[in-house]
């Protein structure tokens, strides 16, 4: 659970950075709003992505 919060965190905050230098955002619910939408397909895509691992390594044991 701890690992998926951090890989959720150290992989969001700079795509979020990164796909808001090419939108126009400018209102605070604006930007709220992108990072809530964007922070959403990253968590889960780590959700994903941290279950097959999981899985994997249960197999392998």
């Amino acid at each position: 659970m701890q690992l998926t919060f951090v890989t959720t965190i150290l992989a969001g905050v700079p795509l979020v950075v990164a796909l808001s230098l090419f939108v126009t955002l400018p209102t605070w619910a604006a930007r709220a709003e992108f990072a809530v939408r964007v922070g959403a397909f990253v968590w889960l895509a780590t959700g994903i992505g941290m279950f097959l691992r999981e899985r994997r390594r249960v197999q392998s044991t």
